[in-house]
């Protein structure tokens, strides 16, 4: 399993925009994907404008088929791109799980 985690900076303002984007984004992509065995995006509520990504996939294939998608490209690439100041894109290896 590839587990991805992603700690976002939005632009100042922009957290409702970048919350609808992601709704938007779910069902579409990775609702769709069998090789995407999680989305899972978090806010916290003592940062503003800041999203945290933590995403499971089967393999490197389904991951590379998930940011390879129409929706991907259009909702995650284009228009929440816009909306980001930094991000980090960190591997992680599941150590345990209940």
């Amino acid at each position: 399993m590839l587990t991805k985690v992603f700690p976002i900076n939005l632009k100042p303002g922009k957290q409702a925009a970048a919350e609808s984007i992601v709704d938007q984004f779910a069902p579409l992509g990775p609702g769709q994907e069998t090789g995407t065995l999680s989305f899972r995006v978090y806010r916290d509520p003592a940062k503003p404008d800041y999203l945290l990504f933590v995403e499971h996939f089967a393999d490197q294939a389904a991951y590379d088929a998930h940011t390879g998608s129409a929706a991907y490209r259009k909702l995650i690439a284009g228009q929440f791109a816009d909306l980001i100041v930094e991000f980090v894109e960190i591997d992680h290896e599941l150590l345990v799980s209940l």
